[in-house]
């Protein structure tokens, strides 16, 4: 055995190879991709044999083997059509298929003198998404793991635009820096807050959930220059609610302040014309996140954050170094400067591939098509007299409840639903109450589907 076994070609590595990529054909060409569901780790153990990982290896056969059939239906299949909890996924054909192509081309997208082919695609894709949400031919910015570090990256340059602002102007640092957000903003908003050390200002959403200018412009003015950041939330992850982010970005001419947008989930809603009046104001955003991993159809894991004006980002995470000064004192872009993360794949890939194929009206065709399903399963859910609907969608979150249930019944429910393998669909609550959602991205999810769903809660 010699040191480049694994790295070599050879009959070894084209076996492996034809093996890996057959798999891969037959999962993603496949008619039927089992919903699956996850496993105790006593059965995980029992199953494997115990351990997978040994001194000599188990081959190429074995291994792959123990994935099909073992570790793979463990997990659930994010982007089945009726798995309609959290938020799935829903990649399509060439998205998957080039996520391949990025693996095996042994790409590193954190700098343009390594990258540069890959970064100008990434960039073009960026820029199409910037056009989309009305901010400048300037702006750009990076994609990034998920929402959690897209939401950070963005707060950490608005912390620091807020601190060079007050330098500027002379004015003293405040002791704790300050993040308005809605009760109802994701949780990633805090947990970026508690990274940075600073303090979150929840501010109560209105009945209908939604953040309003009024009482965020009641925190701006009791706390002034200790914000550093205002975040609206452009879809929130349990009812897709849009806040009211034209009247909080018409604050923006009595305050100084950074707008940030967390249109994680919700965002991709604006490629559909009938849906861009909701996001009224997003144009004058300083940040914006979305996730193409969700209703970009793009795999995981993938976030796109956006700066109108992208030195505010390189100018809080360029990191330096010795060994990076020639990436440094070149006036390339590199991506790596926009965000908290130095190495980075190039993520943006598949869903540039996917564009490329399939062209901007697709998208915007599948985008529509996803909204009239939603809110045709809503009037259904309104018309069915055992069951209410919480809230009228506004994007393609359905929340609702069956009378009379309690959350046991719901888990009883949910559980049957998973074990039969008819669809993965978890309890939620809202106000104390306990409810469930469809949570609905993927164009092949039809109304038959979520009315089989519906007909099980008789």
């Amino acid at each position: 055995m010699t040191a480049e076994r694994m790295h070599a070609a050879s009959a070894e590595s084209t076996a492996i190879v034809d093996a890996v990529l057959d798999y891969s054909r037959r999962r993603m060409l496949s008619d039927f991709v089992p919903l699956d569901k996850p496993q105790t780790p006593e059965e995980l153990i029992r199953l494997t044999g115990g351990r997978t990982i040994t001194d000599q290896g188990l081959g190429a056969t074995r291994a792959l083997a123990t994935f099909e059939h073992v570790l793979a239906p463990a997990c659930l299949s994010t982007s089945h059509p009726l798995y309609l909890s959290f938020i799935p996924t829903a990649p399509t054909m060439a998205a998957i298929a080039f996520d391949l192509v990025v693996s095996a081309s042994g790409l590193y997208g954190g700098s343009w003198l390594e990258g540069a082919g890959a970064v100008h695609a990434e960039n073009e894709v960026l820029a199409f998404l910037a056009r989309e949400f009305g901010l400048p031919d300037s702006a750009g910015g990076v994609f990034v793991q998920g929402g959690t570090i897209g939401n950070l990256s963005a707060l950490v340059a608005a912390r620091e635009a807020a601190k060079a602002r007050l330098v500027a102007a002379g004015k003293e640092l405040p002791t704790r820096w300050k993040i308005v957000c809605s009760t109802e903003a994701h949780s990633s908003n805090k947990s970026a807050a508690k990274v940075m050390d600073a303090d979150v200002l929840l501010v109560p959403a209105g009945e209908d959930g939604r953040l309003h200018a009024d009482e965020v412009r009641a925190a701006l003015a009791e706390h002034g220059d200790e914000v550093c950041a205002v975040v609206a939330t452009g879809g929130s992850t349990n009812f897709g609610i849009v806040d009211d982010i034209s009247g909080i970005a018409a604050l923006k001419d009595e305050f100084d302040f950074w707008l940030h947008i967390d249109g994680a989930y919700g965002l991709t809603a604006m490629l559909a014309p009938e849906a861009r009046p909701i996001f009224a104001g997003v144009e004058r955003a300083d940040s914006m996140i979305v996730d193409p991993h969700k209703w970009l159809f793009a795999p995981f894991d993938c976030c796109a954050l956006l700066y109108r004006d992208p030195d505010n980002g390189r100018r809080a995470h360029t990191q330096h170094a010795e060994y990076l000064d020639t990436l440094t004192d070149a006036d390339d872009f590199n991506p790596s400067d926009y965000s908290i993360q130095l190495t980075r794949r190039p993520r943006g890939l598949p869903l540039w591939f996917s564009l490329a194929t399939y062209g901007v009206t697709a998208y915007r065709e599948a985008v529509s098509a996803t909204l009239a399903l939603t809110q045709r399963i809503a009037e259904e859910i309104a018309r069915r007299p055992e069951l209410t609907l919480v809230r009228d969608p506004q994007l393609s979150v359905v929340v609702f409840e069956r009378n009379g249930w309690e959350r046991a019944d719901y888990d009883r429910w949910s559980d049957q639903l998973l074990d039969t393998q008819h669809a993965f669909v978890v309890p939620s609550s809202h106000a104390g109450r306990p409810n469930t959602r469809f949570a609905i991205l993927n164009p092949l999810t039809t109304f038959d589907d979520l009315v089989g769903i519906l007909d099980t809660m008789k």
